[in-house]
């Protein structure tokens, strides 16, 4: 199977080409944190370039949908579902926490894995993985962030740091992942190969948009 990945959710512009039986054959990553509509389909076109394989060849389209940033989703989504059109390809989507824990779990042993985004504001995107301690994703302060294990864990994602420092003394003791700026899209990939095809990918926000169209002026009298 071949996989076309693509992540734009965060601080990064980032594809990459699976061979399932062969692995990654050719991948690029740009760190940047706006300009990710220019950068991607250069990118793309390098990435099946340097595979050797042609859109027709390619089994399906894997980007990460977030949460992350909002312009940042919708350039990859757009572009995901787009190649997948034209190529008549699925497309499916990869959360970024997902893509942060994936080789966390390997490195963990069974150890469960807290995913951690800065979303701003005092906020966090949170997700633990693996063990009993398993969430749904949210958006919480990290106050709340902290509360979501209570069993030893490894952090992972691009504030893993943040969140150990805060980690209380009486919490169980935990492994840090050095942090990410964005996920490694070789785990796009491989996430996007083994998950199942239900709908179209969609951005993922878990919030509001922190820019809101201004309210129409009324005429004055």
């Amino acid at each position: 199977m071949y996989v076309l990945a693509l992540d734009t959710a965060l601080a990064a512009c980032s594809a990459a080409v699976l061979d399932t039986r062969h692995g990654i054959l050719a991948s690029a990553s740009v760190a940047m944190r706006r300009g990710h509509a220019e950068a991607l389909l250069p990118a793309v076109h390098q990435v099946m370039d340097d595979a050797g394989v042609a859109f027709s060849d390619l089994d399906r389209i894997a980007v990460t949908v977030g949460p992350g940033s909002f312009t940042g989703l919708r350039v990859g989504v757009s572009a995901a579902r787009g190649i997948a059109l034209a190529a008549r390809r699925p497309a499916v989507g990869i959360t970024t926490l997902a893509a942060f824990a994936a080789p966390a779990l390997i490195l963990a042993q069974g150890t469960p894995v807290l995913a951690v985004i800065d979303a701003r504001h005092g906020q966090f995107y949170a997700q633990t993985f693996g063990g009993g301690s398993a969430t749904e994703a949210r958006i919480a302060p990290l106050a709340d962030i902290v509360e979501l294990a209570s069993e030893p864990i490894r952090i992972a994602g691009n504030c893993a740091d943040l969140v150990a420092v805060a980690w209380p003394r009486g919490k169980p003791s935990h492994v840090t992942v050095d942090p990410n700026e964005a996920p490694d899209i070789s785990w796009v990939a491989r996430l996007g190969a083994t998950s199942s095809l239900e709908a179209a990918p969609k951005p993922f926000y878990l919030r509001a948009a922190d820019a809101r169209p201004q309210a129409p002026q009324l005429p004055q009298q």
